[in-house]
């Protein structure tokens, strides 16, 4: 009896371990197939801008774009994780510039990403985000 309980067990813990194993090897895939985006400042976004080099896209909710503003010019996204691709132009060269509210908000990289995979090949992020601008007392919109 004491054989066949330990056989149990040896077979519940190797399979508890693989199962350990397969979730560590995902967690290491998604690691390697995130996506590196190239950040760019508010004053080269600034420059760019006033050269018609870029287009803005705004990863921020309703209530950020109502309290800050938005970059002139800029994309509305309607969900930075689930936007529809055709909310972007259509020209996938284009230099898209995705800003959200700050230093400590992922939306913009989360929305850069979905325009990388859907085939954009010019594409930066602002990390600054809409604070940043403010704060460098750049023009904003108002909604």
């Amino acid at each position: 009896m004491f054989r066949f309980m330990r056989t149990i067990l040896l077979a519940v813990v190797l399979t508890l371990g693989a199962g350990a194993c397969s979730k560590a090897d995902k967690a290491d895939k998604a690691a390697e197939n995130k996506v590196n985006v190239p950040s760019v400042s508010v004053d080269e976004v600034d420059q760019q801008l006033a050269k018609g080099d870029c287009v803005p896209v705004d990863a921020n909710g309703q209530k950020t774009r109502e309290k800050m503003g938005t970059l002139p010019g800029a994309v509305l996204l309607t969900d930075s994780e689930q936007y529809g691709v055709s909310e972007l132009p259509a020209d996938k060269s284009k230099q898209l510039v995705f800003y959200c509210a700050n230093t400590q908000c992922g939306a913009s990289h989360e929305a850069a990403e979905r325009a990388i995979t859907a085939g954009y090949t010019n594409v930066k992020v602002m990390p600054e985000g809409i604070a940043g601008w403010v704060k460098a007392g750049k023009k904003v919109s108002s909604i």
